[in-house]
C-alpha cells in the first residue's frame, strides 16, 4: 500500500517538472515561431541607415531590406539612396541611386576566423551622379574612415545597367558613362564593359574599356585583361594587356600607344604637366609597382620631325612631410633632331606652318609665329608648375637636322628640384667643337624666375659655322667665355633684362678677299674676287668682347686683322627691343687705288638683319640672317672665313692684350689645337 502512495506521490511531483521544461523550451518556440510569422528585416532599417550613414559622411536610405539566413548569408536592399554631403549645394540629384544591391557574405568563415569573404557583389541599375563645383568642393569624395581592419576578400562582382554622369568644371568635363557586367565565352567569371561619351578638357570624348571580371581582386594568381580605347578631341590612346593585381595596380603587362598633334594635349589626361608639342607618336610597356612607381619602357616615339627612344619613370611613392611630390626620370635619346620641335619647352611654337598632321590652330600659331617681328618667346613661365614635381632629364641628340643650323649635335643634363631648375650641362656641338653652358634657373616670386648661366665656346668649328651660310666656306677654330644673368617671366624678358657677356678669340687663317675688298668698295679688286681671283687673304687675329648690360649687348671690341686690312665692327644689340645698331668699317693696312674706307651699317632686328649698302653686300646679308637666329654675336661671322686657329704668337698679341685691358685684365682662353694639327717638332 505505501508502495503505491509512493508511486502516485512521484508522478504527481514529475509533472510539474515536465510541465516547467515544456515552458522553458516551448514559450521560446513560440515566441520564435510568433515573431517568425510576423518579422519584417525591415525593422533593422534604421539602425543599417544610421552605422552607413555615419560611415559615408551623408545620408543614406533603403527601401526593403531581405535577409536569407544559412552557411552564406544572402543580404539584398532595395532602393539604396546614397545622397550628397550636407552642406553640397544641388540636393535635387543623389550621388547614388541603386535600384537593388545584393551581398553575399561567408557567415561560418567569418566565425572561424577566416576574415570577412563576400562571394558576391551585385547591383541593378546603379545610378552615380558624381559632380564637383567650381570651387572645387566635390561629392564623390571620401574623408578616410580610420576604422581600420583587414580589407574584405570580393568574389564576383556583378553589374546591370549602370549609368555614371560625372560633371567637373575644373577639369573642363561632363561625360556619361555606361557599365555592366556580362558572361563571356572562354572567359571564366566574364567580362566587365563600360563606355563613356561627352566632352573632357573642353574636348570631345568617347572611351570604351573591356576587361576581366573583377573576381577576388585581392588575389593576383591570375592575371586580368584589359583593353581600353580613348579618343579625346585628335588625341587617340589605346592600352592593351594585363594586370596581375588590379586593385594595387601592379605585375603590369601592358603596351601604350598614343598620337595626335600636340602631346600637350595628354596633360588632362596624364595629370603631368607637357609642354606644346608638333604632332607625335609614341608607344611603349608599361610597368605599375602598386600605386606608387610607373616606369615607361621599351619607349619609342615621334615628335615632329625628331625620334625619341628610352625610358621614363614616375615614382609617386610616400614622398616626405609636406612637399612630398613625384619624381619624374626621363633618360631619352633621339637619333635626328629638329631643335624648333622641341621650342615649346622655352615658350616657343614647335612647329611650322608647312608641318604635316597639323591642326588649323597649330597652323594659325605657326603663322602668327612667322609673322610676328620678335624672335625671343614671350611666352610667360608657369611657375607654380615647377614645383609640380622633381624631374630628371637626361637626353642625347645624336644629329641636328637643319641645312640653316650650325650644330651637331645635343646633350643635356637637367634637374628640376623644389622649383630650381639645374641644366649642367647643355653641349651643343659645332664640328670638332661645342658650345656649352651650365645655367641655374630659381623661382623668385610665383610669377618670375631668375635665371644665371655660364658659357663656354671650345673650338666652335668655323667651317662648321660657315657651311650652315650655304655661300662660303673656311676652316678653324673660335674659344670663348661668356656669363649671364637676368629675371623675368619669359625668355623674351630673361634677355630683356639681363646682364653679362661673351669674350672670344682665335688667330691665324684666312678671309676672303672679295668680302674684304667689299666691305673697303675695292671695285675692282672685287670685281677680279668675283671671276675667282684671288679669293683669301691671310688673317692674323680675330678678338670679340662683347659686354651685356640692362639687355643691351655693347661691341666693347670686335676686331679683325688680316693682311691687308683692319675690319672693326661696333655698335649695340637690343635684346628687349630686339634691334641692331651696328657698324663694320675696314681700313686697307696699305693705301691701293681705289680703296675708299667706308663704314657698313648693319641694323633691322636679330629676325631680320638689314645691312646696308645694299646691292654689294647682298649675299652677306642673307648668310648673317642665318646665323643671327642662332647667336646674334656670332651674326657677323659670314662675314669673314677664318683658317686653322693657333696658339697665340705676336701676329694677334697687340689685340690681344688691348682686349683684356678694355676686359680688366680677364684673359680671353687661347684657341687650343687638336692634337692632330700641331705641328712635327
Amino acid at each position: 500500500m505505501a508502495t503505491g502512495h509512493a508511486g502516485v506521490r512521484s508522478v504527481t511531483m514529475a509533472r510539474p517538472r515536465l510541465v516547467r521544461l515544456l515552458a522553458w523550451i516551448g514559450i521560446p518556440i513560440a515566441v520564435i515561431a510568433v515573431v517568425a510569422l510576423v518579422w519584417r528585416w525591415d525593422w533593422l532599417i534604421p539602425i543599417v541607415e544610421s552605422k552607413a550613414s555615419a560611415s559615408l559622411g551623408r545620408p543614406v536610405s533603403i527601401g526593403h531590406l531581405h535577409v536569407a539566413l544559412g552557411r552564406t548569408i544572402t543580404v539584398t536592399a532595395d532602393d539604396v539612396v546614397v545622397g550628397n554631403p550636407p552642406d553640397w549645394p544641388d540636393r535635387n540629384a543623389p550621388l547614388a541611386d541603386v535600384t537593388r544591391l545584393t551581398v553575399q557574405a561567408d557567415a561560418w568563415g567569418y566565425i572561424t576566423g577566416k576574415g570577412l569573404n563576400l562571394p558576391l557583389i551585385a547591383l541593378e541599375h546603379p545610378v552615380v551622379e558624381a559632380a564637383e563645383t567650381p570651387d572645387g568642393k566635390s561629392n564623390f569624395k571620401f574623408s578616410s574612415g580610420g576604422g581600420g581592419g583587414p580589407t574584405p576578400k570580393i568574389g564576383r562582382l556583378v553589374i546591370n545597367d549602370g549609368d555614371v554622369h560625372v560633371v567637373m568644371p575644373s577639369l573642363k568635363a561632363d561625360f556619361r558613362g555606361q557599365i555592366a557586367t556580362r558572361d563571356a565565352e572562354g572567359n571564366d567569371g566574364g567580362q566587365i564593359i563600360a563606355n563613356a561619351k561627352g566632352t573632357y578638357a573642353g574636348q570631345p570624348i568617347e572611351a570604351r574599356m573591356v576587361g576581366g571580371a573583377l573576381l577576388s581582386l585581392r588575389e593576383s594568381g591570375t592575371p586580368w585583361p584589359i583593353d581600353l580605347t580613348l579618343a579625346n578631341g585628335p588625341t587617340r590612346v589605346s592600352l592593351k594587356g594585363t594586370l596581375q593585381d588590379p586593385v594595387a595596380l601592379a605585375g603590369a603587362d601592358l603596351t601604350l600607344k598614343a598620337s595626335g598633334p600636340d602631346m600637350g594635349l595628354l596633360e588632362p589626361l596624364s595629370g603631368f604637366p607637357i609642354p606644346k608639342t608638333p604632332p607625335y607618336q609614341i608607344s611603349t610597356k608599361i610597368d605599375l609597382v602598386r600605386m606608387e612607381r610607373v616606369r615607361l619602357t621599351d619607349f619609342h616615339g615621334r615628335l615632329g620631325s625628331s625620334d625619341v627612344n628610352g625610358s621614363v619613370e614616375v615614382d609617386f611613392g610616400n614622398g616626405a612631410g609636406a612637399k612630398a611630390r613625384p619624381v619624374a626620370t626621363l633618360d631619352l635619346q633621339s637619333k635626328r633632331v629638329d631643335l624648333v620641335d622641341f621650342a615649346g619647352f622655352l615658350g616657343g611654337t614647335p612647329v611650322r606652318t608647312n608641318t604635316a598632321g597639323i591642326t588649323p590652330e597649330q597652323r594659325e600659331d605657326a603663322r602668327k609665329a612667322e609673322a610676328d617681328p620678335k624672335l625671343l618667346p614671350e611666352k610667360p613661365i608657369k611657375v607654380p608648375r615647377l614645383t609640380w614635381a622633381d624631374v630628371h632629364v637626361n637626353y642625347r641628340g645624336a644629329h641636328i637636322l637643319g641645312r640653316n643650323v650650325p650644330l651637331d649635335d645635343v646633350a643635356v643634363r637637367m634637374d628640376l628640384v623644389d622649383g630650381t631648375i639645374n641644366v649642367h650641362p647643355v653641349s651643343f656641338g659645332v664640328g670638332k667643337g661645342k658650345l656649352l653652358a651650365n645655367a641655374n634657373i630659381v623661382p623668385t616670386s610665383n610669377t618670375q624666375v631668375r635665371a644665371k648661366a655660364d658659357i663656354r665656346l671650345e673650338n666652335l668649328d668655323v667651317s662648321r659655322l660657315m657651311a650652315a651660310t650655304h655661300t662660303f666656306q673656311g676652316s678653324g677654330t673660335i674659344s670663348g667665355v661668356g656669363a649671364f644673368e637676368g629675371v623675368g617671366n619669359s625668355v623674351a624678358t630673361l634677355a630683356g633684362n639681363g646682364n653679362g657677356g661673351v669674350k672670344m678669340a682665335m688667330s691665324g687663317g684666312d678671309l676672303s678677299a672679295l668680302l674684304v675688298y667689299l666691305s673697303g668698295l675695292q671695285f675692282g679688286n672685287a670685281l677680279l674676287s668675283a671671276l675667282g681671283i684671288p679669293d683669301r687673304t691671310p688673317v692674323e687675329c680675330f678678338i670679340g668682347d662683347l659686354a651685356l648690360q640692362k639687355g643691351v649687348v655693347d661691341l666693347q671690341a670686335m676686331t679683325l686683322q688680316t693682311k691687308d686690312s683692319i675690319v672693326n665692327v661696333d655698335g649695340t644689340i637690343s635684346l628687349a627691343k630686339e634691334t641692331l645698331d651696328l657698324a663694320l668699317k675696314t681700313d686697307a693696312r696699305h693705301f691701293s687705288v681705289g680703296s675708299l674706307p667706308t663704314r657698313i651699317n648693319i641694323g633691322g632686328t636679330l629676325k631680320h638683319p638689314r645691312i646696308l649698302p645694299g646691292a654689294e653686300v647682298a649675299a652677306r646679308a642673307g648668310a648673317a640672317a642665318g646665323l643671327g637666329v642662332l647667336f646674334a654675336p656670332l651674326a657677323l661671322l659670314p662675314t669673314v672665313q677664318l683658317g686653322t686657329s693657333a696658339d697665340e704668337d705676336a701676329r694677334c698679341g697687340a689685340l690681344l692684350r688691348q682686349a683684356r685691358a678694355a676686359a680688366g685684365g680677364k684673359a680671353l682662353p687661347a684657341p687650343q689645337r687638336h692634337a692632330e694639327e700641331r705641328p712635327a717638332r
